[in-house]
């Protein structure tokens, strides 16, 4: 609601030229000068307890943070109204984030007035109980720091339920670790929630933080505010959500009653990001506002020389915590040697409508698991003229799977947000009737069966090895495929663990030399970094780093295709779209209402 009153408008289209010029990110903002400059006089006046000689936040302090101090406590208008009800900071570890959030709290307390503002809560979360223990001691040692002994006097410190009580109004400041209670009891006046990255595994987060917003519409002085560092694994749930919505504002697609948060996000552009250009110390300083106080690049470039000797994978890990650059794909130690290529490789153009139009040749591949894994299918064909792999990839999965691997539903219910993956109705499966028989698929399986009949219709399916599928649970698949007008010859079984070595293997090269692409989906980055190459004496295989809820069903749909690539296949001839009248009767089902 804030943003769309006349004059706070929080995007800001030349983020791009301000942080390589390294200007504030905030964009203009019509703010009570009088009291912005009050609370950000209060900020930094507060000491780092933990710096030798304990210097001002005024003296060692960035300022990103008194960037935020300023429009959150100079925004109330007349009305008692918080403009910025909302901000998002992004920036990388070692520039105070902890400590700069401690300080914009007790800052909330002090900044309040006593004659006009009593019995007020304000809450610290932090993801964790050691970074809420973290915060907790750092805004305690910040009173303790206090070298007038003001801050003593006026703060009760009760350390064993970690609040700060303000003796002169009452208010407190309670510092708790993030849970699905942190909802419940009183509304509180502010809240900060530090690290949210850690919180996009959480399942129940993004819930959680409804809650608060809802609880906080009430007070139209509240404000909410996240603090936190890039993620060292692929962005998802309740961080990828706010995330993407802070981005949003600032680039001004996002506009309007939803536009209400504050982005100062410290990460390089998408095009910085993508290429090599961020590995340059030169541009380091772009990304960490508080460099030359807690953080340097000398010691920058000795940490980036350590994790470049360790290798790819903690390249990855250290540039998402220091240089905020956002991780596309995960990487371990053991990993599939593909995965390494696997970005580089994406054509997210690639979609099955066009894959079959850019192949000469079309064969799939399918991977079911039980009812606590992904069924996973892959459309490959081999592009006409280029002699290119393409593919195509689609996942199913059961309630079964949110309910026990609660640790990934986030991720899950972002891959079924961008279309690559389908969770199933749990009902009971709908009934066809055709003139053969009544037939009924649970709709996994039935809508498999409707991709692979599209497939089979545009005639690119070979007459032979067209569908190959791990032998294991499929009869109901291979008995409707053979419903839709497949024939015997054109369903086998793949032989799975060492037998798909050549697969393994011929994928990873293709995707390195580049005579491989593939779609591009969030989902996809996630399998392949998920699968951990096991080598036996003379053969190689693929396994899982982390059994349960690291799935890889899509990627082995991809080897078991490639199996079928590696044949050289031609595609039948003559008009395929004589479909039986039970394939023809096949539809989408409509979703069960709520």
């Amino acid at each position: 609601m804030a943003a769309a009153r006349e004059g706070w408008n929080f995007a800001c289209p030349d983020w791009k030229d301000r942080l390589r010029a390294g200007r504030s990110l905030v964009p203009d903002l019509p703010l009570d000068a009088k009291e912005a400059a009050r609370a950000t006089a209060i900020f930094n006046r507060l000491r780092l307890p933990d710096v030798p000689g304990n210097p001002s936040l005024g003296e060692s302090g960035g300022d990103w943070v008194r960037d935020l101090v300023a429009p959150v406590f100079g925004s109330i208008d007349a009305d008692g109204v918080r403009h910025v009800g909302e901000f998002l900071s992004l920036v990388p570890k070692k520039n105070i984030k902890t400590t700069g959030g401690a300080g914009i709290m007790l800052t909330a307390l002090l900044a309040e007035d006593p004659k006009r503002s009593r019995n007020q809560q304000f809450h610290l979360y932090g993801p964790t109980q050691p970074i809420a223990e973290l915060a907790f001691y750092q805004a305690v040692g910040m009173v303790r720091a206090d070298p007038d002994g003001y801050l003593q006097k006026r703060f009760h410190i009760r350390d064993h339920v970690k609040t700060i009580v303000d003796q002169v109004t009452n208010n407190e400041l309670r510092v708790k670790t993030f849970d699905m209670k942190v909802s419940t009891g009183t509304i509180p006046k502010g809240v900060l929630v530090d690290e949210l990255h850690v919180l996009g595994s959480m399942h129940y987060a993004s819930r959680v933080i409804g809650q608060i917003r809802g609880g906080l519409v009430s007070r139209p002085d509240s404000f909410l505010g996240f603090i936190t560092t890039q993620s060292d694994e692929p962005p998802s749930g309740a961080f990828r959500a706010e995330l993407m919505l802070a981005r949003g504002i600032r680039d001004g697609s996002i506009t309007g009653k939803a536009a209400r948060m504050l982005p100062v996000l410290y990460e390089f552009p998408e095009e910085v990001q993508t290429s090599d250009e961020w590995r340059e110390p030169k541009i380091w300083h772009q990304v960490n506002p508080n460099l030359g106080h807690s953080v340097t690049i000398d010691r920058l470039e000795a940490d980036w020389a350590q994790a470049q000797e360790k290798g790819e994978e903690e390249v990855r890990r250290w540039a998402s915590q220091h240089l905020n650059v956002e991780v596309g794909l995960a990487l371990h130690s053991d990993r599939w040697r593909g995965a390494d290529y696997w970005d580089g490789a994406a054509d997210e153009t690639l979609t099955l409508d066009s894959l079959i139009e850019r192949s000469e040749v079309v064969v799939v591949g399918g991977d079911g698991g039980g009812l606590d894994d992904l069924w996973g299918l892959c459309v490959a064909g081999r592009e006409r003229g280029t002699d290119r792999w393409l593919y195509w990839f689609k996942a199913w999965c059961w309630p079964d799977v949110l309910v026990r691997r609660k640790q990934i539903e986030p991720l899950l219910r972002d891959f079924e947000k961008d279309g690559d993956l389908v969770i199933c109705q749990d009902r009971p499966p709908p009934s066809i009737d055709c003139d053969e028989a009544e037939y009924e698929l649970p709709q996994d399986l039935r809508e498999i069966v409707e991709i692979i009949a599209k497939v089979h219709a545009s005639g690119k399916l070979p007459a032979k090895n067209a569908v190959g599928l791990d032998a294991q649970g499929v009869s109901d698949l291979v008995d409707a495929l053979l419903r839709v007008g497949l024939g015997e010859e054109q369903i086998v079984a793949i032989g799975q663990g060492y037998r798909l070595m050549s697969a393994i293997i011929g994928m990873a090269r293709h995707l390195k030399f580049k005579k491989a692409v593939h779609s591009g989906s969030r989902m996809m980055a996630w399998c392949a970094g998920n699968a951990k190459e096991v080598a036996g004496r003379q053969s190689v295989m693929i396994d899982k780093v982390a059994t349960g809820s690291a799935k890889i069903d899509p990627l082995v749909a991809g080897f078991n295709a490639t199996k079928l690539l590696e044949a050289g296949p031609e595609a039948a001839k003559g008009d395929n779209g004589g479909l039986s009248a039970w394939a023809r009767s096949l539809k989408p089902q409509k979703a069960m209402a709520a």
